[in-house]
């Protein structure tokens, strides 16, 4: 075969569109593995998580404790009253808003107490768990996704906020706080795509 020829296959082969999964992407490994990939697939929870778990790292390990539980239990909590509802769209102005105030708690290392950082955690979970759970309906392979999607949430709040406690040189909470900004302005790069163009 030609060179050209092949290239133009390869090309095609790899544009040809595959099935595309509405809500849940299935790894082949079963429902506890399809929850932890939805989350880790979708980066307005993967981040927002990250964010509110460096947060409560910062604020230290009781915060960090309170939003570990607080976080994945809130989750499992909203996804299974929204099983029930029809399929609802992640709205890109919420995860925006979401990211920008997380990181901006967490550049600006905001002196929340224990009790309000669980309370921001629980407020989190409930929101994004009610949107994974939207449409999915009851059935033993839904509980099990999500079960799979909370283990996933617990265990990237369990290594963030571990990770963060344990830090007491300055300039390593600094870098924290940095990470925090960054997390801010992709926020805000989220909420310019989600508004769209001004118009003149």
């Amino acid at each position: 075969m030609k060179p050209r020829r092949a290239l133009v296959l390869t090309a095609a082969l790899a544009l040809w569109p595959g099935s595309a999964a509405a809500h849940l992407n299935s790894t082949g490994m079963g429902p506890l593995y399809d929850g932890a990939v939805h989350f880790l697939t979708s980066p307005g929870d993967l981040l927002s998580v990250l964010a509110l778990a460096l947060f409560a790292g910062l604020r230290g390990a009781t915060a960090g404790r309170a939003a570990l539980f607080a976080l994945p239990g809130a989750w499992l909590l909203g996804a299974l009253a929204g099983a029930t509802r029809p399929l609802l769209d992640e709205p890109a102005l919420g995860s925006a808003l979401w990211l920008i105030a997380l990181g901006g708690l967490l550049a600006l290392d905001a002196k929340l107490s224990a009790r309000a950082v669980a309370a921001l955690a629980a407020v989190l979970g409930l929101q994004h768990g009610f949107l994974n759970g939207s449409g999915l309906g009851w059935s033993a392979q839904t509980f099990g996704a999500l079960v799979g999607l909370c283990a996933a949430v617990f265990a990237l709040c369990a290594l963030a906020s571990s990770l963060v406690v344990g830090l007491h040189a300055a300039w390593t909470r600094i870098a924290v706080r940095v990470a925090g900004s960054w997390i801010a302005a992709s926020g805000l790069l989220w909420l310019g795509w989600a508004v769209g163009p001004i118009r003149g």
